[in-house]
């Protein structure tokens, strides 16, 4: 039987684009959107009060995400990124079914794993939280598109908490990326995904530890540009907003969140608390 498209004509171009995640990692996908859809109104969730989701059992993440996404869809947002990968692997499909095709969600792990499944990768590294290793989802949705290609997944929980704390070019983090990466399991990999929206924040130290040896897959990147073409083949694209808003709620503020986001959106940002 053939499922209906979803039809989104009840949405307008104006409304802002949700992204959550559970602290300040999905701000390295809402830096790229902002980068790439400049005209964009954008509302953004980070759970700091429950991070890391890596740590969590399956139904408490998804107690987190469909909560969150709620929060989201009372905001009038127009689409929903979910931009963390232990909520993706762990509470997509809850997500979905709540969400009940009202408005697009795009998740980080699709379009990351299928991008690379299309692409000349023979032996890929994944490196992520336990959350989204224990899923096997970055496996399964790769060689659901090609069975060729070989998959380790690493989990690497101490990245999480090191970043939120504020470690980045410090000689924690580089003991850290060290230790995980000099790991046997990655090995023989040609390409390593950065499976988990917080460690493009730590791009420049795998970088080191590398060289020029592995390809290190740019996500938000490519999470932006699938937001972008999903907005316009269903015609919701801001194009001519010249002072576009940028909300950010938080369950609990944080000193660190404050400083990259500040970083990343300019100085006149407000963090507003809110729990749910």
């Amino acid at each position: 039987m053939k499922t209906s498209k979803p039809d989104f004509s009840h949405l307008s171009a104006d409304q802002p684009i949700g992204i959550f995640d559970s602290g300040v990692g999905g701000l390295t996908i809402a830096k790229e959107i902002k980068r790439l859809l400049p005209h964009e109104n954008l509302i953004y969730f980070g759970d700091t009060k429950h991070l890391p989701y890596g740590e969590k059992s399956r139904e408490a993440i998804v107690g987190y995400a469909t909560r969150i996404t709620d929060f989201l869809l009372e905001k009038n947002c127009k689409a929903i990124v979910i931009a963390c990968n232990s909520a993706t692997a762990n509470a997509l499909k809850e997500v979905l079914d709540l969400v009940n095709n009202r408005v697009p969600v795009i998740d980080v792990i699709n379009p990351v794993a299928e991008k690379v499944s299309y692409e000349i990768h023979n032996n890929v590294g994944v490196i992520a939280t336990k959350a989204t290793v224990n899923s096997g989802l970055y496996r399964k949705t790769i060689r659901k598109h090609n069975k060729f290609i070989k998959v380790d997944e690493l989990a690497t929980p101490l990245l999480v908490p090191a970043i939120e704390e504020g470690f980045k070019n410090h000689p924690v983090t580089h003991a850290i990326v060290y230790n995980y990466l000099s790991n046997k399991k990655l090995k023989n990999i040609e390409t390593l995904i950065l499976g988990c929206t917080h460690y493009p924040l730590l791009l420049n130290e795998i970088k080191q530890f590398y060289g020029n040896r592995v390809r290190v897959i740019d996500s938000p990147s490519i999470v932006a540009n699938q937001v972008k073409v999903i907005l316009e083949k269903h015609h919701l694209l801001h194009q001519e907003n010249s002072n576009p808003t940028y909300q950010f709620y938080l369950s609990d503020i944080t000193k660190n969140f404050e400083k990259i986001s500040r970083k990343f959106f300019g100085n006149a940002i407000d963090l507003e608390l809110k729990v749910l």
